[in-house]
């Protein structure tokens, strides 16, 4: 079993829900209290134990890049000024440990996966659409890595969710399940409630075999005129292992305003040191 070294992050979208907050920057960047929704991607693919970062970027994305880097006079102010650098130790992604693509047209999550193809070559690799935001200890990739050596092949992760709410998602058909592992029979793309083959929608990370990109290079589009990374997959399932990990934790669709706003609330209220101030404030609204 090939271990899992390399992360694909497609960034390259425009965060029209976003605007104008998103006009020059890019959506990744918002913040949730003090690091960017891209920052806790990273992280959550360290903890897992992914040692290269890929970028699949777009035009007015270059913050990401700067994010990542080191910011010289920065840090040198901090320095004499006797401030504690630690706090952008995160940031610092060497160039062994990063790279990026430009995805030079808008044609789906497929193309831009796709992208990445040269720099992934013949190994396995993870997705992280950061827009998911999952909030677990261990983190959601962490919990798929656990997973992915024991059953191999590819894994997506999975959520449970009331059966009226299955239409706005991606939905798998389940096989067999063992513990948090649930074989993967089929994928369906919102489907009609009484369609729906279970209530376990697809939540934004993946660990895939480097074949998904032999399948994209052949693929025409699909949905909204993009290539689908959904057809891809469901064109690997019989053919390879393919399961499913039900993640024990928290997930935030950071792309809707709400689900942004609420992210924000739940982390700021779990923290230690805005945590008591926030929850006083709560206190003294009246939600009616």
């Amino acid at each position: 079993m090939q271990k899992v070294r390399k992360a694909v992050f497609p960034v390259a979208g425009l965060g029209t829900r976003f605007l104008p907050a998103t006009k020059a920057m890019p959506k990744e960047m918002l913040p949730v209290v003090d690091r960017p929704l891209i920052q806790y991607a990273v992280d959550e693919a360290r903890e897992a134990g992914i040692e290269q970062m890929i970028f699949v970027t777009g035009r007015g994305k270059s913050a990401i890049e700067d994010h990542f880097d080191i910011a010289f006079e920065l840090e040198r102010t901090m320095s004499d000024r006797g401030k504690d650098l630690s706090v952008l130790e995160p940031t610092r992604l060497g160039p062994g440990n990063c790279a990026y693509v430009r995805q030079q047209e808008p044609l789906g999550l497929g193309h831009a996966i796709w992208c990445a193809r040269d720099i992934i070559g013949d190994e396995p690799f993870a997705i992280f659409l950061p827009d998911e935001f999952m909030v677990g200890k261990p983190g959601c990739m962490k919990q798929m890595m656990d997973a992915y050596n024991q059953v191999g092949g590819n894994l997506i992760s999975v959520l449970e969710v009331p059966h009226d709410k299955v239409s706005s998602y991606g939905v798998i058909a389940p096989g067999k399940a063992q513990g948090n592992i649930t074989q993967v029979m089929g994928l369906v793309e919102k489907p009609k409630v009484e369609d729906a083959p279970s209530n376990l929608i697809i939540s934004g990370r993946y660990i895939l075999q480097p074949d998904v990109m032999r399948v994209l290079e052949a693929q025409e589009k699909g949905a909204g005129g993009e290539i689908q990374l959904t057809d891809a997959m469901a064109q690997m399932i019989g053919k390879q292992p393919f399961h499913a990990v039900t993640f024990d934790g928290d997930r935030y669709d950071c792309g809707d305003k709400a689900g942004f706003i609420t992210a924000n609330i739940a982390l700021a209220l779990a923290r230690p040191d805005i945590g008591p101030s926030v929850k006083a404030w709560l206190k003294t609204i009246n939600l009616d």
